[in-house]
């Protein structure tokens, strides 16, 4: 799975003014996340080149306070305490996000959002809605599968063809239209398109007579997408080469807007 950030080693100082042990805890759990959410200790050895010993003890330390727990198989897994700081993330990324996609529904008049890849699962996390009268809504926090939307798409896009497959197998491809693409080759042919495009789309893939373009978040640290959705009598192929340069440039500052959020103190 592709991951935004380097991960603290063994053999790594902290940074200025850090915590080593504070900086090694966050970058197992990072690396647990990555592996799937459970993990053995020689596992988490290897991948960190951090000693046993010494993983062990911070293992030790995260299973007393919740936020790992240790299997029946003697595997350790994500533990629940997780979950609330995940979800208070998750409501923050929405606000810092909100501010870029009411400029995306002032500069293409269609409704905006935000979505997040969690788990199998597209979810959307934010959104500010159109001004016409006859306009898309998506209520924060619905989930859905990633092979009928365009979020889905551009989320997808920067994980290699086998993890897809693998993703697709788990969730299946249920046909929410007749338009929905419905097998694995069809969709990583989709996939294709927005590596080469920048940008997907989804065309009455979801919902017949509503057309979505998406992107990526670049430099996101989840995955993440930007995406306007509308009828498809605006949101056609003239209106899609105006709409999709905007909806790059807002990603990209909403990119830059994250990189501050989460830089070091001062």
């Amino acid at each position: 799975m592709p991951t935004s950030s380097a991960r603290t080693t063994g053999s790594a100082r902290p940074a200025a003014g850090g915590v080593q042990s504070l900086e090694r805890a966050f970058g197992l759990l990072e690396r647990m996340a990555d592996a799937g959410g459970e993990v053995g200790l020689s596992e988490l050895s290897a991948s960190s080149g951090l000693p046993l010993p010494t993983i062990h003890r911070l293992m030790r330390t995260l299973v007393a306070c919740g936020y790992v727990r240790q299997q029946p198989n003697r595997r350790y897994a994500l533990g629940p305490r997780l979950i609330r700081l995940g979800e208070s993330a998750s409501r923050l990324l929405g606000a810092w996000a909100r501010p870029h996609l009411a400029r995306l529904v002032e500069e293409t008049g269609e409704t905006a959002n935000m979505a997040l890849l969690d788990g199998d699962e597209a979810v959307y996390v934010a959104q500010v809605p159109s001004k016409h009268s006859m306009r898309m809504f998506t209520e924060v926090g619905r989930r859905v599968l990633p092979h009928s939307t365009g979020v889905g798409k551009a989320l997808l896009a920067a994980f290699p063809d086998e993890e897809v497959r693998a993703l697709l197998a788990r969730t299946g491809m249920p046909a929410a239209t007749e338009k929905t693409i419905t097998t694995p080759e069809g969709f990583l042919a989709a996939l294709e398109d927005v590596r080469r495009l920048g940008y997907a789309v989804d065309d009455n893939e979801q919902e017949i007579g509503v057309r979505c373009l998406a992107v990526p978040v670049p430099g996101s640290p989840t995955p993440a997408a930007l995406s306007i959705s509308g009828p498809a009598g605006r949101v056609t192929e003239a209106a899609t080469a105006r709409i999709v340069p905007v909806l790059l440039e807002v990603a990209r500052e909403l990119s830059e807007t994250l990189a501050s959020s989460s830089g070091p103190a001062g």
